[in-house]
């Protein structure tokens, strides 16, 4: 709720000062003691417009408060957004190739098609999080939650298994696996025949026949960990 006292305006995570008919100061505040972590004047200004202003001019927004932002199709390259609270933002198509989220707060946060190509994610709260369409690669996920986030249409019970450092980033969810590209099932994983992993991409046959042993032991130890877990529960 934003409410206007001597022309500026002031919420939870944002403080905006009105200097012309269409010219304005956007404040970005922190989640920790409302102290101000960066301010851009523009004609027409908004959140999405200063916090990339902000990401261009390097500023430090460890702890940012941004629930709720409209941040769709926004350019947040190697953004420090280290702790920032994120929760329900709109960060479909976002490019956040990079950024620092480490322990953000994306509880409920859409995802939808961004870029988080090599973010850091470690013990970031992605509950219920829409992941669906978002590029993971190189993503570091240690400790992040993920529990209800939806991955490519399905929900997670738990973090993915990640696995850097191979030709293809992998990841191993709890019914599919992800090799570069593709995605399938695990048991689909398992029964594919070596002609139809050729198929799928040069050099995929050699790797498979390296890595195929490894990886599918990795998808059923994930399951058996879902198993524990759900016993634990119960």
């Amino acid at each position: 709720m934003l409410y206007n006292c001597d022309k500026v305006i002031y919420s939870s995570f944002v403080a905006v000062k009105q200097l012309g008919d269409c010219e304005m100061k956007l404040s970005i505040l922190s989640r920790f003691n409302a102290s101000i972590l960066f301010e851009f004047e523009a004609e027409e200004n908004s959140l999405k417009i200063t916090l990339q202003a902000a990401v261009k001019a390097r500023a430090n927004l460890d702890g940012a408060d941004l629930r709720g932002a409209d941040l769709y199709g926004a350019n947040l390259y190697g953004a420090n957004l280290r702790s920032a609270n994120l929760y329900g933002a709109d960060l479909r198509s976002a490019n956040l190739y990079g950024a620092n989220l480490h322990g953000a707060n994306l509880d409920g946060a859409n995802l939808y098609g961004a870029n988080l190509d090599g973010a850091d994610l470690r013990s970031a709260n992605l509950h219920g999080a829409n992941l669906d369409g978002a590029n993971l690669d190189g993503a570091n996920l240690y400790g992040a939650n993920l529990r209800s986030a939806n991955l490519y249409g399905e929900k997670l019970s738990k973090t993915p298994l990640q696995i850097n450092g191979l030709k293809w980033f992998v990841l191993i969810s709890d019914n599919f696996m992800r090799i570069g590209c593709q995605r399938y099932t695990h048991e689909e994983w398992a029964n594919f025949t070596d002609e139809e992993i050729a198929k799928m991409d040069f050099g995929a046959l050699k790797f498979w026949r390296q890595w195929k042993i490894s990886l599918v032991a990795m998808c059923s130890a994930h399951n058996k960990r879902e198993e524990a877990s759900e016993e634990k529960e119960v």
